[in-house]
């Protein structure tokens, strides 16, 4: 994917609506472009984190081990990260994650990102959004399954 292309990309991620373009470029330039095959995967339950990516294409599979169990979490597709609880938290990773066709990402190391949200507070912010939506649906899910016990 050229250059401008991941730009406009990161332009339509929820995070990165606030960062000027030339700031959006140069994090485009230093990233990592990985690509995953379907099956592959982005990274696994309990690993150690030192990236976050950005999914540019394609659809991966969020799963967690379960008392042995693989269950599924989510799906994702372009323009979502994965990996970032990890990084914030400085823990092993809590899912694992698969790419269910191609995966095109940019891969961000924690150095990175925790520049980003340095020199961007606004990216601060996004995060929280994102991370309040996710426990928003977490409840909602525990309620749910709570309630179908009963």
């Amino acid at each position: 994917m050229p250059l401008n292309d991941e730009v406009e990309t990161l332009r339509k991620v929820p995070l990165f609506r606030g960062i000027e373009p030339a700031k959006l470029k140069l994090l485009a330039f230093t990233s990592e472009r990985t690509t995953f095959e379907a099956g592959q995967y982005l990274m696994r339950q309990g690993e150690d984190a030192s990236c976050a990516y950005l999914i540019l294409e394609g659809e991966a599979e969020i799963t967690r081990e379960i008392n042995g169990q693989s269950v599924f979490v989510a799906a994702l597709g372009a323009n979502n990260f994965v990996g970032e609880m990890a990084i914030l938290m400085d823990q092993p990773r809590s899912a694992t994650v698969c790419a269910k066709s191609q995966v095109c990402t940019l891969k961000i190391t924690k150095d990175c990102f925790f520049q980003l949200i340095d020199d961007f507070p606004r990216i601060a912010i996004e995060l929280m959004r994102v991370l309040a939506h996710r426990l928003e649906t977490t409840t909602a899910d525990l309620i749910r399954a709570r309630s179908a016990g009963q």
